[in-house]
């Protein structure tokens, strides 16, 4: 039986909601996808964050995220989960920001020899999908078994677990 790791970076607050308006919500999208893909498949759950902190106001975050990726900023991450070597199946979550995945998601990428390891993308974006997101995991975690990954309109997020969670079923 694999051993399953589910990660993800998710963002609570101010998000782009239905009909591209500014929502807010305590738990973000990507959060919110990770707990179905750990309550369908069990596992362990860990969230990804960032050393830094954000701004709240969405506009804000919005071109933050654009500058860090156009410098190709490598945001630290705050902390790693113990014993990383032990998971074979890594269910790896993000939001899409400026068609890819956010900096800080690189840098976890890079910080694992990904050799041996499935490595299964779920994103969630307004419309956007993947992006250049999965070229990007390919290329930024070497030697991992990437597979077809899951794009979640982030809005619907909330009512979608039943969808979720039998495509996580389907990746085991």
């Amino acid at each position: 039986m694999s051993k399953i790791l589910t990660v993800y970076f998710s963002i609570k607050g101010q998000t782009i909601g239905p009909g591209m308006t500014i929502t807010n919500q305590e738990k973000g999208n990507t959060a919110m996808a990770a707990e179905f893909i750990r309550n369908a498949v069990g596992g362990d759950l860990f969230e990804i964050e960032a050393a830094k902190v954000y701004p709240e106001d969405h506009m804000e975050l919005i071109d933050i995220a654009k500058k860090e990726l156009n410098s190709h900023t490598r945001v630290e991450v705050k902390n790693y989960p113990d014993n990383f070597v032990k998971y074979d199946t890594v269910f790896f979550g993000y939001p899409n920001w400026w068609n890819t995945m956010p900096m800080v998601m690189f840098t976890f990428l890079e910080h694992y020899d990904w050799t041996g390891k499935r490595l299964i993308p779920f994103c969630t974006s307004e419309g956007s999908g993947f992006g250049l997101s999965i070229e990007d995991i390919k290329s930024t975690a070497k030697n991992a078994d990437v597979k077809e990954g899951i794009s979640l309109k982030g809005s619907q997020v909330k009512n979608m677990e039943s969808k979720i969670s039998d495509w996580a079923k389907g990746q085991i």
